[in-house]
């Protein structure tokens, strides 16, 4: 049985093994491959096994590819794959969910952090002298934030949001969700279900773990930002999709948001025209929420799992049935 990976470096750029997947056959393991159709139909080869992160598996690509059997997705999106034209041509698509959770939420927190305290302007004014130059025994650059007391709005409720709801709340803060589904055994006194245009009135944070939706599509704009808080701050950690860039740039610059935290945008990697870049008080990182090895372990062990099942003719975490 042959086996290929399209993208696998973003999975493993060394530090993890791909034995764990040659033992199920002949294995290519490419570390990136373009996105033009030819080349990843060529890639692909007569392999039966498919693995792809980012390489997009159009109805070109899977049409072309009749050996192909499996196809598993190094994420738990699989927008890249076109499910419904390899559900008719009974290719199994499997993602998967849930193992990066804890690393999502410790990221959003993080970023939030770096919002309120600069730690990381403030060590290089610090490494730049200024603290060796200053007649005071302390300086800051910039307004240093409390938590405590705040109102966090959370759009999206899954187990990202959730992890970051607990978090949140150990912090001191209020928690506002807005989902599809309320789940009433998570409130409390300081956590409370409202719909949207509540948690953009009352929330000092916005961070977004929602799925990019038509419903969700740009959620971010000028109309909603204009029914947040002055000087509100933004964060997200889940699709770049989800904010109108250009009407978040206006905010920033204007300060009716007062600063932004993003680890996805809207086309990756960034473009260089990209908005985003010329905004006043934005941090943006380079989509790593999900990528600490720990994650990205929990990552490769349930991909073999995914195969092994297929194997054994009970496939699990299926997005195709």
């Amino acid at each position: 049985m042959k086996i290929v990976v399209l993208d696998g470096y973003t999975l493993n750029p060394g530090d993890l093994n791909w034995s764990v997947i040659e033992a199920y056959g002949d294995l290519k393991v490419y570390d990136r491959t373009s996105y033009n159709t030819q080349d990843i139909i060529k890639a692909i080869g007569d392999a039966q096994i498919v693995y792809t992160n980012k390489t997009p598996l159009t109805k070109e690509v899977l049409k072309a590819v009749p050996f192909v059997k499996f196809i598993g997705v190094l994420a738990t999106g699989y927008n890249v794959v076109d499910v419904e034209v390899a559900k008719d041509l009974g290719i199994i698509v499997t993602n998967v969910p849930a193992y990066s959770t804890q690393s999502v939420a410790q990221f959003t927190m993080a970023l939030l952090l770096e919002m309120c305290h600069n730690v990381g302007a403030h060590n290089i004014a610090v490494q730049n002298g200024d603290w060796v130059r200053s007649q005071d025994f302390c300086f800051w650059n910039s307004p240093l934030i409390e938590l405590e007391g705040k109102t966090l709005g959370i759009i999206g409720f899954g187990q990202i949001g959730q992890a970051v709801a607990k978090v949140a709340q150990a912090f001191g803060l209020r928690v506002l969700i807005n989902s599809r589904t309320k789940r009433p055994e998570f409130e409390s006194e300081t956590c409370q279900f409202v719909e949207l245009d509540e948690l953009f009135t009352a929330s000092d944070i916005i961070s977004l773990h929602c799925p990019l939706f038509e419903s969700t599509k740009g959620i971010i704009n000028s109309q909603n930002i204009e029914k947040m808080k002055g000087g509100v701050k933004i964060i997200n950690t889940a699709r770049g999709g989800l904010i109108v860039e250009s009407d978040l740039v206006e905010a920033l610059n204007s300060g009716k948001v007062s600063s932004a935290a993003l680890d996805v945008v809207s086309a990756e990697p960034m473009k260089a025209d990209n908005p985003l870049l010329k905004a006043k008080n934005c941090i943006i990182t380079p989509h790593i929420a999900w990528a600490p090895k720990e994650a990205r372990a929990r990552l490769m062990d349930t991909t073999v799992k995914n195969l092994e099942a297929f194997l054994n003719g009970k496939p699990i975490n299926v997005v195709n049935k």
